[in-house]
């Protein structure tokens, strides 16, 4: 099975406080997402970003796009199918 992408979904504008207005990653979140390799880290980390985003506000795009790029990839993550609570 693949890896699990990354929550960046090609956007990568930083300007709230930091935060990109794509996915809301900050470059050391986006740097330390490339750190790991078990995708129950990486699945972990996902829901780590969705709680920020809905944290900061103004990401509902974010899951569509990020869904889409999951199934370009052939990855299945179990937060966007409901499997996990985020």
């Amino acid at each position: 099975m693949p890896k699990q992408p990354s929550p960046c979904i090609g956007v990568c504008k930083f300007k709230r406080e930091g935060h990109c207005i794509g996915c809301s990653m900050t470059k050391a979140q986006k740097s330390a997402f490339k750190e790991l390799k078990k995708d129950r880290h990486r699945e972990a980390f996902v829901e780590l970003v969705m709680a920020q985003q809905s944290m900061l506000g103004r990401y509902k795009h974010w899951e569509a796009s990020y869904e889409k790029r999951c199934r370009k990839k052939k990855a299945k993550l179990m937060v966007l199918d409901g499997s996990k609570a985020a």
